[in-house]
């Protein structure tokens, strides 16, 4: 039986998808309009709301998400 590798993360989940929101909204930023950046423009707004989720899943008074316009 192989053994899984555990690994510790040392930031918080919440902490990791902000960063890496706006690592790539500053990728997207330098790159000229196309099909490249609208896909790194998507996986910033996914890293957001998946934060955002994670923030309002881990809330103590469960609230529905606010939908964005």
């Amino acid at each position: 039986m192989t053994k899984r590798r555990r690994f510790k993360q040392q930031r918080s989940l919440q902490d990791r998808l902000t960063s890496f929101a706006t690592l790539t909204r500053e990728k997207a930023s330098r790159l000229r309009p196309g099909a490249e950046r609208d896909e790194l423009l998507r996986k910033a707004q996914q890293a957001e709301d998946a934060a955002h989720l994670n923030e309002w899943a881990s809330s103590p008074g469960l609230q529905p998400p606010k939908l964005r316009p």
